[in-house]
């Protein structure tokens, strides 16, 4: 029974006090109800959507989020709808939004549910974590929101707040894991039995608008006469960004077309599609990549600073003529001429969505 007791005390070191607990879970929500945003994943919480936002808004930012969930709710409605869909349909809808082995996951859970459990997520996160693609945050995400289930959701935001609440700083908690387990202890302590998804939102809202990493508006913040810090905390350092200088081809041309009973001028554009053997957006189409990062300035489009994972790509945009295409650009064997109101709804790089709509060549 000792070593119990031993054990759950270096898990759970700290003592916690009740009458705190109680009045941050009252002032949180008391602000959450009168300052909460307007998302229209928070309209209907219904497992599916949650599930849909809660990974949309992985590493990407909520307005960009908004647009692309309600436009997926449209195309695939349900569980079912999803998990009938072809592999590039989802990844077309799910372009712009960038990490896209997220939707590759996403779209073999649902095909997974409607085989093995008549299109319904499970109830319980525990349950929710045997999906793939769904990890602790996902699933606790889902279980606490659309099924009130009294676990934590432990995402950046709410790490901030509990260390900030807490005075925990990184490098004087123990290492990152020890820091880590203390506070999804904290925070699963902190959860309002009786409203834990509203509870949960509202400490990701507190950390997405009010405790932000830089410049935290502790003045107008409910917890802060309960918070040890009362501004930023150390750190971790951020990874350096590296960069990379790359150019690309935009290669346009008409051609004549039947359509309907008429004959009209289309507009095409050139696109390759990566090899599903890349380990990065394997089978998205992007603009062909040019042999040389250099670009006269007669033929240069437009440059693009384009952000993947930790590089930053300096982008060159560049005009190339139908016929210099293959003496300019990197061999490819799955090149292919596209018609512009196609090009919208197929699978793109974020790269070549930003470039084409930049250029006025799509329409969305």
């Amino acid at each position: 029974m000792a070593k119990v007791d031993r054990e759950s005390a270096k898990r759970d070191p700290a003592p916690r006090d009740p009458a705190k607990i109680a009045r941050i879970r009252r002032k949180l929500l008391d602000w959450y109800t009168i300052n909460r945003r307007d998302l229209p994943w928070r309209r209907d919480p219904n497992p599916y959507a949650v599930w849909v936002s809660e990974i949309m808004l992985q590493q990407t930012r909520v307005a960009v989020v908004i647009d692309r969930f309600q436009s997926f709710l449209v195309r695939f409605p349900t569980v079912i709808a999803l998990a009938l869909a072809p592999e590039q349909d989802v990844l077309a809808e799910w372009s712009g939004l960038g990490y896209y082995r997220r939707a590759r996951m996403v779209h073999k859970a649902a095909q997974f549910l409607a085989a093995n459990n008549e299109g319904n997520l499970p109830i319980t996160s525990a349950e929710l974590r045997t999906l793939p693609g769904i990890g602790p945050y996902t699933a606790a995400a889902i279980a606490s929101i659309a099924h009130h289930e009294a676990v934590a959701v432990v995402d950046g935001n709410v790490e901030r707040v509990v260390c900030r609440l807490e005075g925990w700083e990184h490098g004087n908690s123990g290492s990152a894991a020890a820091l880590a387990r203390k506070i999804e202890s904290q925070a699963q302590a902190l959860v309002d039995p009786a409203r834990p998804g509203d509870f949960n939102q509202a400490v990701m809202e507190l950390g997405a608008t009010v405790c932000t990493p830089r410049n935290p508006q502790c003045i107008v913040c409910p917890l802060v006469a309960d918070c040890k810090t009362r501004g930023e905390h150390k750190t971790a350092p951020r990874p350096r960004m590296l960069s990379r200088e790359v150019a690309f081809a935009l290669c346009l041309r008409d051609r004549q077309a039947k359509v309907g009973l008429r004959r009209q001028t289309v507009c095409e554009v050139l696109l390759d599609q990566r090899p599903e053997s890349q380990s990065v957006m394997p089978g998205l189409w992007e603009l062909p990549a040019l042999k040389e990062a250099a670009v006269p300035n007669e033929d240069l489009r437009m440059t693009v600073r384009h952000a993947i994972m930790q590089v930053n790509y300096y982008v060159r945009i560049r005009n190339v003529h139908e016929g210099d295409i293959d003496t300019l650009a990197v061999p490819s064997a799955t090149r292919r001429w596209v018609p512009r109101a196609e090009a919208a709804a197929m699978p793109l790089t974020g790269l070549a969505r930003k470039v084409l709509m930049r250029a006025h060549l799509l329409s969305s």
